[in-house]
């Protein structure tokens, strides 16, 4: 059995005992039992499960801190008189292979505001983005690559 099915069954004991099967039950069940697995993995062998989980949880927190901090950029370009949105078209190349890592990577990027992913290219190695706040290409693809695309590889593809 792998760990995230044993980690789920954990989950579903724990709300069957202690009576009450909402989400908060589940939740707190699913904590314990990652808990539990991580402190018997030495008699159950190693695995991937625990580092994904973690990489999981990281991209849930950095997609929504940077989803603050682009919706503040955009809407200070908004209220304030002086607009400095220089938009522009990025090629972005893409370290991404899995179908579900590329749909991941621009989708959050669509999602964030100030960016939207366009197209991808046929051979699957490049991204067109356009972004709002462009006056240094560069920089746009390399935040892209070292934030966003870099949390999905972790989260999707292992690291």
């Amino acid at each position: 059995m792998n760990a995230l099915a044993a980690n789920l069954l954990l989950a579903g004991i724990w709300a069957a005992l202690s009576g009450s099967f909402n989400l908060g039950t589940l939740a707190a069940g699913f904590v314990l039992g990652y808990f539990t697995l991580w402190m018997v993995q030495p008699l159950t062998g190693r695995s991937g499960y625990y580092g994904r989980v973690y990489a999981c949880l990281k991209l849930v927190v950095m997609f929504h801190y940077e989803l603050m901090v682009s919706s503040f950029s955009v809407a200070w370009d908004v209220l304030t008189p002086r607009h400095r949105a220089r938009p522009a078209i990025v090629d972005v190349p893409l370290d991404v292979k899995s179908d579900i890592g590329i749909l991941l990577v621009t989708n959050l990027i669509s999602l964030t505001p100030g960016t939207l992913s366009l197209d991808v290219t046929p051979d699957r190695r490049t991204l067109r983005v356009h972004a709002m706040f462009a006056d240094d290409p560069e920089e746009i693809c390399r935040a892209l690559k070292e934030g966003m695309e870099r949390w999905v590889i972790d989260a999707v593809e292992g690291p």
